[in-house]
């Protein structure tokens, strides 16, 4: 699951972006991998809540989309199963998507 939301802190061209997936038995250590840290399987290690769910929130440019996918410390690859923009099921080597907006309503 990705969530988008308004960069706070004021930088221009910047949104934050939460990457969640659900709690998976046997997974002591999860990895964030993308085209946003260059496909590099060690940067981003996810943290684990107390339910088991997995989270990692990035400042990210805005309008951009990147192709995503998870990693488990024995090195399995894991589609978001929740991706806005998910990529063919049945294709193991597809990667998950995320579109971020360039501008949010000031409602």
């Amino acid at each position: 699951m990705v969530t988008v939301q308004k960069n706070t802190r004021r930088k221009v061209g910047k949104v934050r972006v939460t990457f969640t997936m659900p709690a998976m038995d046997g997974c002591d250590c999860l990895y964030l991998v993308g085209r946003f840290n260059e496909w590099n399987e060690s940067v981003y290690r996810m943290q684990r809540a107390d339910d088991g769910t997995w989270s990692l929130t990035l400042e990210l440019e805005s309008g951009r989309e990147f192709q995503y996918r998870f990693r488990t410390n024995d090195g399995r690859w894991l589609n978001d199963p929740f991706a806005p923009h998910a990529p063919i099921k049945s294709d193991p080597e597809a990667q998950s998507l995320v579109h971020q907006p360039r501008q949010f309503s000031t409602n």
